[in-house]
């Protein structure tokens, strides 16, 4: 009767430190809104100040406001960071898109520097889509991720709310970064390249986007009396849909496609449920030929490259 009643309090005080901790990390992303919402709206009031008197206020302004609010408030307002504040809302002065709760003012500092406002927007949108670390972000920045992107994509560019969904098909890269460095004195075959793949797979699906959840690998599938293998397979939780990925070591070859249709065809008839949406394939090869994409009828396959992160990207 006793060893119950521990039981019952042990599971008590559980209970108690596990919504502790909850609690703690629902006031910590608060924290982080709340502080980002701060320096926003001051941005907002050191432009406003300059604007209206710009000999009296001009660049002196934020000199001497540094000094008067360290002085007051502490460190975290030195003039690098309050210029900050002001580009920031120079940046995205509509304040709703960036409002979701996972960007923190460490992502929004890495996102400032970059000029080309349809490059920072897609940087964001990363953060939003896949609740990217600082580092993840600094990686995806460093791997140049958004010039990986075709041209049509990288100029049309806007940000995404939290209900807003990104189409998938845009926002595959080309080419996909994977680290090939233990091949590097082996010979590269398809099965070593899904090899790589699989010990890597977090890394890769990040790399592929938001959403995406590993299936397997040769999944095999019959078609009479004869046996096929998908050389990867995911699954798109936001888009509701499989995913095909076929590996291919040489250059594009319009077989290729065949292959990879034939499979999204089997897919779509007779593994996808009916409220799935139709399944899209990605094609993974050494290096694209343009005159035979053109001719590319179907809108559900994409044709990327892979490249050795390793490389000078």
């Amino acid at each position: 009767m006793i060893k119950n009643k521990e039981n019952i309090y042990t599971k008590n005080i559980k209970n108690l430190i596990e919504q502790n901790i909850v609690q703690n990390k629902v006031r910590n992303i608060q924290k982080e809104k709340d502080k980002l919402y701060t320096y926003w709206n001051i941005g907002k009031e050191i432009v406003k100040a300059q604007n209206e008197d710009k000999i009296k206020y001009g660049n002196s302004y934020i000199k001497n406001l540094s000094i008067e609010l360290t002085h007051l408030y502490g460190s975290g307002y030195d003039q690098s960071n309050l210029r900050r504040m002001k580009n920031f809302y120079i940046c995205y002065p509509n304040w709703a898109p960036v409002a979701p709760n996972f960007i923190t003012w460490t992502h929004i500092v890495n996102i400032l520097p970059i000029k080309d406002k349809n490059k920072r927007n897609y940087y964001i949108n990363l953060v939003i889509k896949n609740h990217l670390s600082k580092r993840q972000l600094k990686e995806e920045i460093k791997n140049n991720a958004y010039e990986r992107l075709d041209n049509e994509t990288k100029n049309n560019i806007e940000l995404i709310t939290k209900e807003e969904t990104i189409d998938i098909m845009d926002f595959i890269k080309d080419p996909l970064l994977i680290d090939l460095q233990e091949l590097k004195d082996k010979e590269l075959n398809e099965k070593a390249l899904k090899k790589a793949i699989l010990k890597q797979i977090e890394t890769f699906l990040l790399e592929l986007g938001a959403g995406f959840s590993f299936v397997g690998s040769e999944k095999k599938i019959k078609v009479g009396n004869k046996f096929h293998y998908i050389d990867l397979l995911f699954f798109n939780i936001e888009h509701e849909c499989y995913v095909a990925i076929e590996l291919k070591i040489k250059n594009l070859k319009p077989s290729d496609i065949g292959q990879l249709q034939f499979y999204l065809n089997y897919i779509d008839t007779e593994i996808k449920k009916p409220h799935h949406n139709p399944t899209i394939g990605i094609l993974i090869c050494k290096k694209n030929d343009k005159n035979i994409e053109k001719y590319l009828s179907q809108n559900n396959i994409k044709i990327t490259t892979y490249k050795d992160k390793n490389s000078e990207i």
